[in-house]
């Protein structure tokens, strides 16, 4: 191998062993949200889009390279078998079909696990915001509730001491004081109510991030299956040809 599909060949490993490693079910989002948002990510974060587009064309001019490769050594095969020409000189076309071929399969497969991988990240990343989300808002609904128990226990206490007591002008402050309690708790449950829409909102969010990772899932399964299917067909056409 040369040097260019050596660096393709370890660059590939590499992408293999980064989708493993997100792919691991301990580790949750928002762990993976932490480890983005160290320094030396954020740093590297500013060139990650220009790094990106770089990988990607030399990705493509590769794959590309290759295709033409592979027609240019399968034409070249088919012509010396049909001239039976020397063993050696079959054999080193033969081995020339191989290495494109060969070249072929890695930067096809570098390229389509680099975009696999930018998407799984960019998923990563959104369902640990969204769970993050969630998490404050239940907080806060919990928050909110426990003030509303709170308020509403007070009232209680303070009505049945304003009952006892039984004065004139102790009931006209305790229905001022009452009618104040009374907003409090309106203006609380408003709050509660403000609080779970937004939670439900978030909710809906999560949900349409777990369905947009399903149907990512569902696309590579898909495409592993059409690039099987290509291979195979590849593998038929050589064997036709050498018949």
């Amino acid at each position: 191998m040369t040097f260019q599909w050596t660096a393709v060949a370890i660059f590939l490993y590499g992408e293999i062993a980064v989708i493993l490693v997100l792919c691991l079910p301990f580790i949750s989002p928002l762990r993976w949200q932490k480890i983005f948002m160290i320094p030396l990510w954020s740093k590297m974060a500013i060139f990650w889009n220009k790094a990106f587009l770089t990988i990607i064309v030399l990705l493509i001019v590769l794959f590309l390279d290759a295709i033409r490769e592979v027609k240019k050594y399968s034409a070249a095969h088919v012509s010396e078998k049909a001239v039976n020409v020397n063993t050696n000189a079959f054999d080193h076309i033969q081995m020339k079909l191989f290495r494109s071929q060969r070249n072929l399969y890695l930067s096809g497969f570098s390229l389509f696990l680099w975009l696999v991988l930018r998407r799984t990240v960019t998923l990563l990343t959104q369902l640990a915001k969204g769970m993050a989300t969630q998490a404050a808002l239940e907080l806060q609904v919990n928050n909110t509730t426990e003030a509303a128990k709170k308020y509403i226990t007070e009232n209680e206490m303070l009505q049945q001491a304003l009952n006892e007591k039984g004065s004139g002008k102790k009931k006209e402050s305790a229905e001022a004081t009452d009618e104040k309690l009374k907003k409090e708790i309106v203006h609380l449950k408003a709050e509660l109510q403000k609080t779970s829409d937004a939670h439900l909102k978030v909710t809906n969010v999560l949900t349409a991030v777990k369905k947009q990772s399903e149907g990512l899932k569902r696309e590579y399964d898909r495409l592993m299956k059409e690039h099987e299917q290509l291979q195979n067909s590849l593998g038929e056409a050589e064997d036709k040809k050498d018949l």
